[in-house]
């Protein structure tokens, strides 16, 4: 997902590491047990930094485990960090564990993506919301965003597709800066540049309380997802969460979102219409 190139020191990487994070040398510095000489010098490439240096660096400065390794490589020493495909055998007992929290939280939408939106899994919540979904967005390599904004997607039966196309190209936006992908930057011109549904162009149904129904004003508290399904509109507030302490790529990538039903009426349909 990051390309480095070979000559270029891992000094002038960890500064921008640094800079990107609006601390300063000294700030830093306290922050890894160090001197804001020391960290000049670093920078500088006046010194070189031991291997644990690097990686004490670069969890102060909260980098991306992928990129971690990148850094490791420019500074002369092994990747620390495996990257294991998942369909390893080493990762089954990670991949049963997802598949049992899916299955778990059914009948609400629950899937695991990578770091490119790539769904690696979903439940039947998710399977029963892409009904009308093209075919060929529906054929591996699947993607979230593709499916959530493309116009033979989701995106012509969200109501309030303006907010939530909003939201979600922030999302990817603020990741875009933390782990500097040319696959995610990709990925992010081709959904920003989908067009909107003329219908949801001009005006999209608020969800942020004011001026909306009860079912609306229920969920203030977060932005919901507003999704036309079955003759009915149903409200979801999403939560992702990721693995703490990932010592693997692959593991530091994933995310889980989950779609928790924001009303009861749309609680009630799920029950009724996801098979248990």
């Amino acid at each position: 997902m990051t390309t480095v190139l070979p000559d270029t020191g891992v000094g002038p990487l960890l500064r921008d590491w640094r800079e990107q994070r609006r601390i300063s040398q000294l700030e830093l510095a306290l922050l890894a047990d160090s001197s804001a000489r020391h960290i000049s010098f670093i920078e500088t490439g006046r010194s070189r930094p031991s291997e644990d240096m690097v990686l004490r660096l670069a969890e102060k400065l909260n980098v991306p485990v992928r990129e971690r390794n990148a850094l490791l490589v420019v500074a002369g020493y092994a990747p620390r960090y495996a990257q294991t495909p998942l369909d390893d055998p080493a990762m089954a007992s990670l991949r049963e564990s997802l598949d049992q929290l899916l299955a778990a939280y059914e009948p609400y939408p629950a899937l695991v993506v990578d770091g490119t939106y790539g769904v690696v899994a979903a439940n039947r919540g998710v399977a029963l919301l892409l009904e009308g979904v093209s075919e060929k967005l529906l054929a591996p390599p699947v993607n979230a965003m593709r499916l959530t904004l493309h116009p033979e997607g989701l995106a012509p039966r969200i109501v309030n597709l303006p907010e939530w196309r909003a939201d979600l190209l922030a999302q990817m936006d603020r990741q875009i800066a933390l782990v500097r992908s040319p696959e995610l930057r990709a990925l992010y011109d081709e959904v920003a540049a989908y067009p909107v549904p003329a219908r949801a162009a001009g005006a999209g149904r608020r969800a942020d309380g004011a001026g909306g129904t009860g079912r609306e004003r229920s969920v203030a508290f977060a932005l919901p997802m507003l999704l036309e399904h079955g003759g009915r509109v149903l409200s979801f507030v999403s939560s992702i969460a990721t693995f703490n302490t990932p010592m693997d790529v692959t593991v530091a990538e994933l995310a889980i979102e989950t779609f928790l039903p924001a009303d009861r009426e749309t609680a009630a349909y799920l029950h009724a219409h996801v098979p248990s």
